[in-house]
């Protein structure tokens, strides 16, 4: 009987996948979206205070200011003035309504009241009109909001 002799065997290899690149794209995924999140500027939060069930029994000394938002955007004060054309900024700056806005926060602290505003919405109102006018607020620091419904 002869022998044969065998070589070596050659083993197949097996198929490898190199996850170095991917690792290498979800780091730069997280990169981006946590740089493209910390560029969205804040919005202001306002502590509103929500009427209570039991109405008071005193009625205000002022009346309270009321500001539409129409289904254009448009801000209208006390069903009257429309205050929303000197709005600048990709982040909206109200210079007429802050001037309203100021005025009527000096007259209810001359009558030993707080401000109180009443903001009515149209459903059809863009969101950011909503969050200039609430950020304007803010910047006053007038915190009497309430929300009212929508009424030509």
């Amino acid at each position: 009987m002869s022998r044969r002799k065998q070589g070596p065997a050659f083993e197949e290899d097996e198929p490898e996948l190199d996850i170095s690149s991917l690792i290498d794209v979800c780091f730069l995924l997280l990169i981006y979206f946590l740089v493209t999140t910390t560029i969205q500027p804040r919005e202001a939060d306002l502590p509103m205070t929500l009427p209570s069930a039991n109405p008071s029994d005193t009625p205000p000394d002022i009346q309270p200011m009321l500001i539409q938002v129409d289904d254009s955007g448009g801000i209208i004060v006390n069903k009257e003035e429309r205050l929303d054309q000197g709005a600048v900024g990709k982040q909206r700056e109200l210079p007429k309504l802050s001037n309203r806005l100021q005025l009527y926060k000096e007259l209810a602290s001359g009558a030993g009241t707080e401000p109180l505003v009443q903001i009515s919405v149209s459903g059809e109102a863009p969101q950011s009109s909503v969050i200039d006018v609430i950020n304007c607020l803010v910047g006053l620091q007038i915190d009497k909001v309430t929300f009212t419904d929508f009424s030509n």
